[in-house]
């Protein structure tokens, strides 16, 4: 056989060896796993709420106030957040003058009423009791001549204000009335993020509107109104003007908290809403109702919330719990021995997760009742036992006026390049500080204090633990900061008192 004939051979040789190869691979050992498990059904259909409607729509009610002249609409204005320019989105109390829908009264484009005329607003409520008691928020009926509660019957009745709180933003209000359908009280403690809930009230005054949603938060903190005491519920139930008042109900048609607010840049439903817890509205309407006032338990500590800096500048291992910024003098605190720069993280055992937890649980405390808080000082944990007091309605705060006078004093320097002043014991009484105490910031030349937000006119009391009465005492305490560390400063300012931490090594430009 010639040479070519036997490459001829080998090359069908070698293509059939390849053709087997390909067609007849080697076998696979390994097992291919089987199909995973389908994942369980966790939301099955949409919740009908008709039945519930028909049962606690009669307890719902229409609120109506009558405001006497113009004049007097500056007691139902919203409280401004600070810094409205910042921030785009406020929260806002419904029927704030401030809100002006097109078309509407007072509005843009409709006829203006005269500044002396009556003007009414609308809200809802629902009845608690069948002998007539309702509630509602306080601001519907703050400053109100007269008060009409409409019932899903269509009757109409004057009702009497038996008492209103500023704190809880809730009203209690009596109609001379028996037999009526009142709504079932729930228990807002059990309420979990993504149940559904129900709304009933009179939006822009179409009484008896229904709206669902879910719970999206509960225990959150209103930082723009002077609600410190309530741990709102967040919801994504369309809330709009005139449901302000009306109650948030559960599955079971239990009222579960009061419609109170919405987190809004334009007035109107965004979204996000807010409403009351009823336990915390059922206690307030209870103390209205027997004695006509509300008492909160007062621990009388300032107190502010950690972030990563401020644990590191405490020696703290992270930033749970509320940081004591200032303790008022002769209060339950200060006789415990509750000190400046303690943490507070825990009261009876229950946890305080961010300063925001705590007023809620303390106010809800009678006075007189004793407490066992659990805090870090140092490092150290600390258990103190404190004796509420009873809160005060209206605490005056230190007047911090302007920024301290005379001359400034120049450091001799320090890290964080503050320029003190001493300060004298004229400014020390106008700033409400105790003879010798806080030491005046003519200048920040340093970008880390910009940066932190330390301006001039800010007086600072102490560097970590140790209190500065001097501009000498100032730069030798940020002397002792090092370069990689961070320097917690207790700074007094417009009569609020709070640590704010610098770094040194943050002051390149």
């Amino acid at each position: 056989m010639s040479v070519p004939s036997l490459r001829a051979l080998a090359l069908v040789a070698a293509t059939a060896a390849a053709t087997t190869l390909v067609v007849n691979p080697p076998q696979v050992t390994a097992q291919t796993p089987p199909p995973a498990a389908p994942a369980p059904q966790l939301v099955a259909g949409l919740p009908d709420f008709t039945g519930l409607v028909q049962q606690v729509g009669p307890g719902v009610v229409n609120v109506e106030a009558t405001i006497g002249g113009r004049t007097t609409s500056a007691k139902t204005a919203r409280r401004a957040a600070p810094g409205d320019d910042q921030i785009p989105e406020i929260f806002k109390r419904f029927f704030g003058p401030d809100f002006q829908m097109p078309g509407m009264p007072g509005g843009p484009g409709a006829p203006q009423q005269p500044d002396d005329g009556p003007r009414g607003v609308m809200g809802s409520g629902f009845v608690i009791s069948p002998d007539g008691y309702v509630l509602t928020n306080r601001h519907v009926v703050d400053g109100a001549d007269s008060v009409t509660v409409k019932l899903s019957d269509r009757r109409e009745f004057k009702a009497k204000v038996v008492g209103s709180d500023e704190q809880s933003d809730v009203a209690l209000l009596k109609i001379d009335a028996s037999g009526l359908p009142a709504v079932r009280i729930g228990d807002s403690n059990q309420l979990r993020p993504g149940q559904w809930v129900v709304a009933i009230g009179s939006p822009f005054g179409l009484d008896h509107s229904v709206t669902a949603g879910i719970v999206s938060a509960v225990g959150r903190a209103n930082p723009y109104a002077n609600q410190r005491y309530v741990p709102f519920i967040q919801t994504d139930v369309a809330i709009n003007q005139g449901n302000s008042g009306g109650p948030l109900l559960n599955t079971r048609g239990e009222v579960v908290g009061i419609n109170s607010q919405i987190f809004s840049n334009s007035g109107g439903y965004m979204g996000v809403s807010f409403a009351i817890p009823i336990d915390v509205a059922m206690s307030v309407s209870q103390q209205l109702r027997t004695t006509g006032r509300v008492a909160r338990g007062q621990l009388g500590v300032q107190v502010q919330q950690m972030g990563s800096d401020d644990a590191r500048g405490l020696g703290l291992p992270d930033s749970t719990g509320a940081l004591v910024a200032d303790v008022q003098a002769g209060s339950p605190a200060e006789k415990a021995g509750i000190e400046r720069g303690d943490v507070i993280r825990a009261v009876n055992g229950s946890a305080i997760v961010q300063s925001s937890d705590l007023p809620p649980i303390i106010g809800a405390m009678a006075p007189g009742t004793r407490v066992d808080l659990s805090i870090l000082r140092d490092g150290k944990k600390l258990q103190v036992p404190v004796t509420l007091s009873q809160l005060s309605d209206g605490v005056a705060a230190n007047d911090a006026g302007a920024a301290p006078g005379g001359a400034p004093k120049a450091s001799g320097g320090n890290p964080l390049g503050l320029v003190g002043e001493d300060l004298d014991a004229d400014d020390r009484r106008q700033l409400g500080l105790k003879p010798g105490e806080g030491v005046g910031i003519a200048r920040v030349e340093g970008s880390a204090a910009r940066n932190a937000g330390l301006r001039p006119g800010d007086v600072v009391l102490q560097v970590g633990r140790a209190s500065v009465g001097s501009v000498a005492a100032l730069d030798r305490e940020l002397g002792k900061v090092g370069k990689d560390q961070t320097a917690m400063l207790l700074v007094r300012r417009d009569g609020a008192t709070q640590f704010v931490a610098v770094s040194p090594g943050g002051n390149g430009e």
